[in-house]
């Protein structure tokens, strides 16, 4: 696994982060309910498996791309109670 970069929740992803990629991270930031206690936002992880891209959320969201290129948003519910 190499680790590529962290950015916040609701920034404009890092030009590290492939379009199809950024795409999907985009869609689940405009669905995420905005703070009005106005508590930091999570943070974007991408890393790369094999030479294919994986963005994390703090929360376990995770961004990936399918085999024709197209973003794919599951949940990591491995540590879960």
């Amino acid at each position: 696994m190499q680790l590529g970069t962290r950015w916040t929740s609701g920034e404009e992803p890092p030009r590290a982060v492939p379009e199809n990629l950024a795409r999907g991270v985009r869609e689940v930031d405009a669905a995420l309910p905005v703070d009005s206690l106005g508590q930091p936002r999570e943070r974007w992880t991408l890393t790369w498996l094999e030479g294919r891209p994986i963005a994390e959320l703090d929360s376990g969201v995770i961004v990936t791309l399918d085999d024709s290129g197209q973003p794919v948003v599951s949940h990591d519910d491995e540590g879960e109670l």
